[in-house]
């Protein structure tokens, strides 16, 4: 994709709620949650869940929610929400040099959480951004959320000159699902998987301290596989459905998606330094490593990403883009890989200037 001019990752910010141990969370709670049949199974998928730690707004530990109606979780949602998005924004603005009322844009995105005025409003308000900024929310877009989002507001900087923030802000805690002796396994594996996090990246014009370019983006969606990851809005909560194929179906199709964003930009698997890839799960970066044909150093930064923070749905991949770029040596090029509902997989190309 041709742009008019760059766009440039500036700052991110990152905010988390209190985190628990995966074996203090099974022991201090899913352990009753998940009496009877299903409790020795539930137990061994928690413990090849990847997972050591994760976050909680509202931790199972303190508070049962599983009964809450979903007007009573919404209620929750703006209480708790906001102020990691407050935190999260702050962050990213300080790290890249960008005030509040020079965004040109906001985008916010979440599947967690609906109300209006929403995050995009309330943000713009308390954070003094200026009345002519342009929002745009989205959601129910889920774990690949972040790769288009940060594609239009690259799109955006690129074309009018002026700096965007991009928050992802999701309390997957707040839908944890009643307790059933029949659940099934994708309720067990979603609440052995699933965290709470906000993240927020700047993109300006330019940058003075350097900072990654989104040099492309694509995206390919297999419609026929539509059915195998669902996020319903229920009585009680939004219950995912989570099929044991996706690993599958993402086997047939990232090496191609890859393949072509790579090739269209003259530019083939081993000239890539860096790997941000979506950990929705052990088995997904297994698939991504092998299809690939990575070494297990280029999965590291996402499966330490899964194992201290869980998958936290949409901020996901840009903790896994932190930590790269963070590291004592950040890699020079980088792919985001990102997939959800559709069944979508989501890719960026990420330069330095």
């Amino acid at each position: 994709m041709k742009r008019n001019g760059q766009a440039v990752i500036g700052g991110v910010g990152i905010a988390l709620p209190p985190a628990a141990a995966q074996d203090e969370l099974w022991e201090g709670y899913f352990a009753g949650h998940y009496a009877g049949g299903r409790r020795g199974l539930a137990r061994r998928i928690f413990a090849n869940s990847g997972v050591r730690t994760r976050q909680a707004a509202v931790s199972p530990l303190l508070e049962d929610v599983s009964g809450w109606s979903t007007e009573r979780r919404m209620r929750r949602y703006q209480v708790e929400a906001m102020p990691l998005a407050k935190e999260a924004v702050g962050r990213a603005l300080t790290d890249a040099g960008v005030a509040a009322d020079e965004l040109g844009l906001l985008v916010v995105c979440s599947c967690t959480g609906y109300a209006t005025p929403g995050l995009d409003i309330l943000l713009a308000r308390d954070m003094g951004m200026a009345t002519s900024l342009q929002r745009l929310f989205v959601g129910h877009m889920g774990c690949y959320a972040a790769l288009p989002s940060l594609g239009a507001a690259a799109d955006f900087v690129a074309a009018r000159g002026r700096p965007a923030l991009l928050l992802c802000a999701e309390l997957t805690s707040l839908h944890l699902q009643p307790a059933d002796p029949r659940a099934d396994i994708q309720q067990i594996v979603s609440h052995a998987l699933f965290s709470d996090a906000a993240a927020a990246v700047v993109l300006t014009p330019e940058s003075k301290t350097g900072g990654y370019v989104l040099s492309d983006v694509a995206a390919l969606t297999d419609t026929t596989t539509a059915g195998h990851m669902t996020w319903d809005v229920t009585d009680l909560g939004f219950r995912m459905g989570l099929s044991p194929q996706v690993p599958d179906v993402l086997a047939v199709h990232v090496r191609r998606m890859v393949d072509d964003l790579l090739a269209r930009n003259g530019l083939t698997i081993a000239d890539v330094d860096g790997w941000a890839v979506h950990p929705g799960g052990p088995k997904i970066l297994d698939v991504v490593q092998e299809q690939l044909g990575l070494p297990a150093e280029a999965m590291a930064a996402s499966r330490e990403v899964l194992a201290t923070y869980g998958n936290c749905s949409s901020p996901t991949v840009l903790l896994v883009l932190d930590a790269l770029r963070c590291a004592p040596r950040p890699p020079g090029r980088v792919v985001m890989l990102a997939f959800g509902p559709g069944l979508t997989l989501y890719g960026l190309l990420l330069d330095t200037p």
